[in-house]
């Protein structure tokens, strides 16, 4: 039986129960999604944009689904004691797909802000919702997206309108849980009006030793002179399937600086599509990854450039140890319109066993001839003169190879925005290239 058979199966039989439990907007566009799905199947490794990774093989499996919407029973606040040392944050939870609303945060959000349960907001704002809701993430281009779409009940919505400033950084806590191997697929809408200013932190966590297999598709909605820092970060463990589809659309003079860092993962598929829309925005996108053992990471960008005078810069970087693979293809599209474009796009990587796989393809298409883009990519071990004049110096071997992979990785994360999370990052990899948990007090997630 193909991979999409028993998914084209399970819709069919249970769509009244998924409609059932979910809110109009979202299901406007579930039976057009499954047509899509029905029409491309899993992309397999001849489908340019998938060819690191087999998606057929990690939807093969039998999993649960809670389309009937039961409780899980968690409370997050006690479960979750992790936080960010002199970050100041709205905690907000995400229980599988469904967003926590027993208790949230006692803090004080700018008159208008949105942040609760997608699906909750569009049962009493339909025409709202419908009016941004699975826009600019296509069915009919991507088969992965088109899944989620035809699955997803519920997730996460915010809403900053214009001129509005959120001081304090939103935290995003998705926990995976269940008793039984589970499917989850999980909706994030955003939208920043004109002048909107916010800041996430997104973390991913499994609470469960379970193999869980989560879909994920963000949209966010930029607009003029709208400004959005968006850190995603996985510390999972290696029974966990994860494919995000981020879609982000940017207006005139618009900034986003998206970051995703992946620490602990078993098979990671990160997809990023951004468009500008408007011109004189600029974007930052940077990539963090460390794997061993024989985890998988595959991070994807698109960066397309519709309009002229707009700033483009692309940084991932991989340490892989063991028999860990990772892949790296990423395209920078200028239009023919575009022109007064600039564009970086740099993919660096150490391979640090001969067992480890790094692929990588970065590309440029380019139809303006007013434009400044370059791109470049380096596949390498340790310096060995580096490692030499360490050990000259007393320093071992172990601890010669953890500071030059440091060194190495420490450049996505001080790109990133929020200093309290550039410094807990700091940390964090740290502990994670000493092969160690970080396990904050009183956490009972990261066991």
């Amino acid at each position: 039986m193909s991979s999409e058979k028993q998914y084209i199966d399970l819709y069919s039989e249970a769509r009244q129960m998924i409609l059932d439990h979910s809110s109009a907007p979202l299901n406007a566009v579930r039976d057009q999604a499954f047509e899509d799905f029905k029409a491309q199947g899993f992309p397999n490794r001849k489908v340019e944009r998938y060819k690191y990774t087999n998606m057929q093989e990690l939807f093969a499996p039998d999993y649960g689904l809670n389309l009937n919407r039961l409780e899980i029973p968690v409370d997050p606040y006690e479960a979750f004691k992790c936080d960010v040392p002199n970050l100041s944050t709205s905690l907000y939870f995400v229980v599988n797909d469904a967003f926590y609303a027993k208790a949230l945060p006692k803090v004080t959000l700018p008159e208008g802000v949105i942040i609760d349960s997608l699906n909750r907001v569009a049962t009493e704002k339909p025409e709202f919702i419908a009016k941004y809701y699975a826009k600019i993430a296509k069915t009919n281009e991507d088969a992965i997206t088109a899944l989620n779409t035809m699955l997803a009940q519920d997730g996460l919505f915010v809403y900053v309108p214009k001129n509005t400033k959120v001081d304090r950084a939103v935290q995003v806590i998705n926990i995976l849980r269940s008793d039984v191997d589970l499917m989850i697929n999980r909706r994030v809408l955003i939208v920043l009006e004109e002048g909107a200013e916010a800041k996430f932190l997104f973390c991913d966590h499994a609470a469960d030793d379970r193999n869980f297999l989560s879909t994920q598709v963000i949209e966010a909605y930029v607009g003029e002179n709208a400004s959005l820092e968006l850190n995603c970060l996985e510390e999972t463990h290696y029974k966990n399937v994860r494919v995000s589809n981020v879609y982000i659309d940017q207006q005139a003079n618009s900034r986003v600086n998206h970051n995703v860092i992946t620490l602990h993962n078993g098979t990671t598929r990160n997809m990023l599509n951004l468009v500008f829309k408007g011109e004189g925005a600029e974007c930052h996108c940077n990539g963090c990854v460390i794997a061993d053992k024989s985890q998988h990471v595959d991070n994807n960008t698109l960066i397309d450039h519709q309009v002229g005078h707009c700033d483009s810069n692309v940084l991932y970087k991989y340490v892989l140890n063991d028999k860990a693979v990772g892949a790296f293809a990423g395209k920078v599209l200028v239009r023919k319109d575009a022109q007064k474009t600039t564009s970086q796009e740099t993919n660096q990587n150490l391979c640090s066993t001969k067992e480890a796989r790094m692929y990588t393809q970065p590309m440029l298409e380019i139809y303006a001839d007013d434009v400044k883009c370059n791109h470049g990519s380096t596949v390498g071990q340790l310096n060995d003169a580096a490692m030499f004049y360490m050990q000259q110096r007393g320093i071992s071997v172990e601890e010669a190879k953890l500071l030059l992979e440091f060194a190495f990785i420490n450049e996505v994360i001080d790109n990133m925005e929020l200093e309290p999370l550039r410094d807990r990052l700091h940390h964090l990899v740290e502990m994670r290239f000493r092969g160690q948990l970080n396990k904050c007090e009183g956490c009972k997630l990261c066991k």
